[in-house]
């Protein structure tokens, strides 16, 4: 089971969220399934400020990210606001002495996640990103199972991150311009889960790339998009197994579809997080299909398990099982794979091989340690 922070000695934690939107209230469903207050809630405007508090039953409304940051009775800064803020609130937040939680991109460079992940070490603050995928316990169990080597050799990945919801020409976002979402967007926005997921669960890093991207549409709503819509990317991880990773946020019918398929030399696993109670397992004789059940999973799938087998768990599960490890940490433990800074560095630096070679033609290029 998770652990609640009522349980960890360190009393209530006092929560604050920048940000009102969709996944500011999913962090605060989150901090509340952990036991924290939600002390104040900021937006870019006061008005806003107050609609967002009232919204997600926090205590008061700051009138600004400033005040927030300032409050003596904040000790962990929830960060849910358009993706080229991060790197600047959260490096304030890490300076007002915070612990913070940093949704992805971390920052639009690796440079600046770079700095951000030092700054955190240096302050010795618990500083994280919420790749929550990794909190599925059937990731988990994949996991568990590829370290004991059930799998034998990794030899191909077969991935994707699927959906729909930039389908078409009237479709429009914030992240669609790259002033609030950064230079990229399809990779940026759900292929870092995707590469953080394959990099997590096979116990390796992706060593070389090439890749390309698609923009579909010059122009949304009106308005120019500069950011992609589509990346293709083969991979090599550092064994020396080779991989396809498809993005798309144009593919019809497809509303969160995260795929990871991993071919061993014995057995190939199959996670998708649309369908997350589930693992397939194949074998050159049989198959398998998988079911979650805390009673026979392995130790580390177990502890994310809040229900008996049978009762489905979702996303909204896997992100207060996030959430309840960072505030856990924050009062000093040390919970498995929780996501850090280093792990939103890497993700920049990954985003910008993809980048890089996709201005080149598909060069492959070496990903930086």
């Amino acid at each position: 089971m998770t652990t609640d922070v009522t349980d960890t000695g360190l009393g209530t934690i006092r929560a604050g969220i920048l940000g009102g939107g969709f996944m500011a209230r999913v962090h605060r469903t989150a901090a509340r399934d952990a036991g924290a207050e939600l002390r104040a809630v900021a937006t870019r405007s006061a008005a806003g400020s107050r609609d967002a508090a009232q919204a997600l039953g926090a205590e008061r409304a700051e009138v600004d990210a400033a005040a927030l940051l300032d409050a003596a009775d904040i000790d962990v800064v929830h960060i849910c606001t358009p993706n080229t803020t991060h790197a600047d609130l959260a490096l304030r937040a890490l300076n007002a002495g915070k612990h913070v939680i940093c949704e992805k991109p971390l920052a639009t460079t690796a440079e600046d996640a770079r700095m951000l992940a030092e700054t955190a070490e240096t302050r010795g603050r618990v500083a994280a990103v919420p790749f929550i995928y990794r909190y599925h316990p059937m990731v988990r169990e994949a996991r568990a199972r590829i370290a004991q080597g059930e799998a034998g050799e990794l030899l191909t990945l077969d991935c994707s991150y699927l959906q729909d919801w930039m389908l078409l020409p009237s479709d429009d976002d914030w992240r669609v311009r790259s002033e609030s979402a950064g230079a990229s967007r399809a990779f940026a926005d759900i292929g870092s889960h995707l590469c953080d997921l394959i990099e997590f669960v096979i116990g390796e890093r992706i060593r070389t790339l090439s890749a390309r991207t698609r923009r579909v549409f010059p122009e949304r709503s009106g308005r120019v998009v500069d950011t992609e819509d589509i990346v293709a990317v083969l991979v090599e991880t550092e064994s020396g197994a080779l991989g396809t990773l498809l993005i798309s946020q144009m593919a019809a019918g497809r509303k969160n579809a995260l795929t990871l398929e991993l071919h061993g030399a014995r057995q190939s696993l199959r996670f998708e997080q649309e369908r997350p109670e589930e693992l397939w397992i194949g074998m050159r004789e049989e198959s398998r299909l998988l079911l979650r059940d805390p009673a026979v999973s392995a130790p580390d799938a177990a502890r994310l398990q809040r229900v008996p087998a049978g009762h489905a768990m979702g996303y909204q599960d896997a992100f207060n099982g996030f959430v309840s490890d960072v505030y856990a940490a924050i009062a000093g433990a040390q919970p498995e794979g929780l996501p850090t800074f280093a792990d939103g560095c890497r993700s920049a630096v990954l985003t910008e091989a993809v980048l890089d070679s996709a201005a080149d033609g598909g060069r492959w290029v070496e990903v930086a340690a």
